[in-house]
């Protein structure tokens, strides 16, 4: 889950680099969209599949900001970019990015 540049994953998720490469993403849509920006387009889209009968996952992986996301984590391509490797392609690099995320891990039930 990500909260502006806080990164909040499970322990045995810490290693996952596809899964931290979609997290990063969201960091980035929450610099680039703001906090109301962000909430309003990702709560927005979830509510929209909800009230047209969709069950909770359906609705979840039908948010563009999820797809994006998930997309670009899979590929290591950005469409923003022309299909250009997305910068977030290395996931060895992930946690020690200058400044890029705080990446938090325990053992939650989320």
């Amino acid at each position: 889950m990500t909260l502006g540049s806080l990164v909040l994953v499970r322990r045995r998720a810490v290693g996952n680099g596809r899964l931290l490469r979609h997290e990063l993403v969201h960091v980035e849509q929450w610099r680039r969209l703001g906090f109301v920006g962000f909430a309003t387009r990702y709560l927005g889209a979830y509510l929209w599949w909800r009230l047209h009968a969709h069950r909770h996952v359906d609705a979840y992986r039908r948010i563009p900001l999820e797809v994006d996301a998930e997309w670009r984590a899979r590929t290591g391509r950005d469409d923003r970019l022309g299909g250009r490797p997305s910068p977030l392609e290395d996931a060895g690099e992930l946690g020690v990015r200058a400044g890029r995320a705080l990446i938090a891990s325990g053992d939650w039930d989320l």
